[in-house]
């Protein structure tokens, strides 16, 4: 499960616990596999469905998860006498492909609402024919039941070193999860920064996809090969593990044409087991990553300075800024906190749509 479905679910899951919201859920399980196919069998489904459900429900509002299927929009508007509000992450946004974007300006235009999960991602949306005043910027969240740490640190580090097939205890260990995708720049980061760290780290890389053979190639020709641990996908008990053990975590994205971070959650769940974060000062990264208090931000590009601040933090106090990341998360990204500010802009959003129904009889 990517990053976007399962930040989605966890919304799903603490507007259900509300008892000031009815929530009606229509979604699809499926495996990765044929992907493509599955999501046009949805859409056609849902263009179905949706109008119907509608009328019979008659919902304040009709939020979509993703532009993917929000691009339903413009085919049910006059079908569907509700406001009609989406949530976009991203690579949902600026996917390059020249149909997909003709038809964005089109969507946003029969949306009355669009929450970006970051400032960079509205920006985006504007670029693409959003009128500024339709969309807002809310964060992700988390669920708040993860600050609770039921893993102690040594028992992470022997866990993660049995995955990694060597002993770890005793090594600065830094830490990249998700997607292996250009613009994480993991090969990047191979390249031009691990080998001007000092500090005698060990460098895990959890997860998969298409640069899973970029990476390896990278790792292969790497001075440091003996330090770098590729474990690819791995079950969730051992990906807390991999945070709880780590004492930094990585995110060394690069620029790159038609994709953008759109937020970056792998950076809470680092920081909700007291892992600050060293990661390329670009896109929705700058919403997540506070400077000093759950992490720090780098130029991207800038290997010397990206290395340098990984010894820093490593040769400093780490532990005032690991409880500094905690507390910051805590205050500010829980579901709890997040989910009320996302409530406040729908009745926003249902206020004006039916004041404009009003405004034009």
């Amino acid at each position: 499960m990517g990053g976007m479905q399962r930040v989605s679910l966890q919304l799903v899951k603490t507007l259900s616990a509300r008892e000031d919201v009815e929530l009606t859920t229509i979604g699809q399980e499926t495996s990765w596999d044929y992907i493509e196919l599955k999501t046009m069998r949805f859409l056609v489904d849902l263009y179905t469905r949706l109008p119907v459900l509608a009328a019979r429900l008659k919902p304040d509002v009709l939020l979509f998860s993703s532009m993917v299927t929000a691009a339903l929009a413009p085919v049910i508007r006059e079908r569907v006498d509700v406001p009609m509000v989406t949530i976009n992450h991203g690579h949902d946004v600026t996917m390059n492909m020249a149909p997909y974007q003709w038809y964005l300006p089109k969507v946003f235009r029969n949306l009355d609402g669009v929450i970006s999960v970051s400032s960079a991602t509205r920006e985006a949306c504007i670029l693409r024919g959003m009128h500024a005043d339709k969309g807002t910027a809310l964060p992700n969240g988390f669920e708040a039941d993860a600050l609770t740490l039921s893993l102690p640190k040594s028992q992470a580090v022997q866990m993660l070193g049995e995955a990694a097939g060597k002993n770890l205890e005793g090594r600065p260990i830094l830490l990249t999860t998700g997607r292996l995708v250009l613009r994480k720049g993991h090969e990047w980061f191979i390249n031009e920064v691990l080998p001007r760290v000092k500090s005698p780290v060990e460098y895990v890389i959890i997860g998969d996809g298409p640069e899973m053979q970029s990476v390896v190639e990278a790792t292969l020709n790497s001075t440091c090969r003996e330090r770098i641990h590729l474990l690819g996908r791995q079950s969730d008990e051992l990906l807390q593990a991999a945070y709880v053990a780590a004492d930094l975590f990585v995110m060394p994205n690069i620029r790159v044409a038609g994709d953008m971070e759109g937020f970056g959650i792998v950076m809470l769940e680092a920081n909700v087991a007291g892992t600050p974060v060293v990661a390329s000062d670009l896109e929705g990264i700058r919403d997540v990553v506070r400077n000093g208090h759950n992490g720090y931000r780098i130029a991207p590009g800038e290997a010397g300075l990206f290395s340098e601040k990984i010894d820093d933090l490593l040769d400093g106090n780490l532990a005032e800024l690991s409880e500094s990341a905690r507390n910051y998360v805590g205050s500010t990204f829980t579901w709890e906190q997040v989910s009320q500010r996302y409530l406040d802009y729908l009745k926003s959003v249902v206020v004006n749509y039916r004041l404009h129904q009003h405004n034009t009889w």
